[in-house]
């Protein structure tokens, strides 16, 4: 488990990270979202010792992380940094090896993430001459070549096509399931909800939300309700402590005063004629993320 603890930071006299604290838990993917400037990249390199932070620590399974164990971390910049001019495969094998591998497993790790990352056929290309979205996926097996103990991704789908998205998606599942504590930032935030089991929310340097993603929307979820019915649902606006908030023939969404008052609603739908979806309103994460940073 990866754990940041009250991190501050100032570049002159203006602050960027101010008291940032989360926990990064092993086996999960935990997006980190934020608009720009709000500190997320700031963060991932205090995290890797890139940069110092003026006050806090970083921890790792309860101790704090050293020069060390910093090297059996993978990173993706958002900047792509290989090499233009050199081959794929030679560039990441001689990665893995800088990491410490031995050459023949460097060799097959390089081999197994090209290939399940659809750049089989391109190993032996320069970087320069592929798409910009196969050198994302090249970024991407740099930064796992050498099975890191933490994963840290800035920005990984930036540039990819729906199906690379799937493709990446696929083998960031599978590394997490190792143990592993995965943190990526993203601004999509559609991707973010399909691949995150926990959730920050930056803003200003200053952390808004922080949790699982089922437990964030909970936690930020209205008293809202669908009824979709088979006949006319009209009779619904009469109903005491129900607000309807959307209306069309059979369908309405609405709030409720009180859980009991949801259950009344329903029981009279049930009685009244056929109901086809009773339902909560279930924020998404682009709700959450507008509400908490207001």
């Amino acid at each position: 488990m990866l754990e940041l603890h009250s991190i501050n930071r100032s570049f002159g006299d203006h602050r960027v990270l101010h008291d940032v604290s989360f926990t990064v838990k092993g086996g999960r993917m935990t997006g980190f979202v934020g608009g720009n400037g709000a500190g997320k990249t700031t963060t991932m390199r205090v995290i890797l010792g890139v940069l110092a932070a003026d006050s806090g620590t970083v921890t790792l399974g309860g101790a704090p992380l050293t020069r060390q164990q910093r090297t059996s971390f993978g990173y993706m910049p958002e900047e792509r940094g290989l090499y233009p001019k050199m081959k794929v495969a030679e560039q990441i094998v001689y990665l893995g090896r800088l990491h410490g591998m031995p050459d023949a497993k460097a060799r097959s790790n390089t081999a197994a993430l090209l290939e399940r990352l659809g750049l089989g056929e391109r190993a032996d290309s320069t970087l320069e001459s592929l798409s910009l979205g196969n050198q994302q996926r090249a970024q991407i097996a740099a930064a796992l070549v050498h099975d890191p103990d933490v994963l840290i991704l800035d920005e990984p789908f930036s540039g990819l096509d729906p199906i690379a998205v799937e493709v990446v998606l696929n083998v960031l599942k599978d590394f997490a399931a190792s143990g592993a504590p995965v943190l990526f930032s993203s601004h999509q935030l559609d991707i973010v909800e399909r691949l995150c089991d926990d959730l920050i929310v930056i803003a200003d340097g200053a952390i808004r939300a922080t949790g699982s993603r089922e437990g964030l929307r909970a936690e930020h979820a209205l008293p809202r309700f669908d009824l979709q019915l088979a006949g006319d649902a009209g009779w619904l606006r009469g109903e005491p402590g129900v607000t309807v908030i959307d209306f069309d023939g059979g369908f309405a969404r609405f709030d409720v005063d009180a859980p009991e008052t949801a259950q009344r609603v329903l029981q009279k739908a049930l009685a009244v004629g056929t109901v086809q979806r009773f339902s909560p309103v279930v924020p998404s994460l682009s709700q959450i993320f507008k509400e908490v940073i207001q």
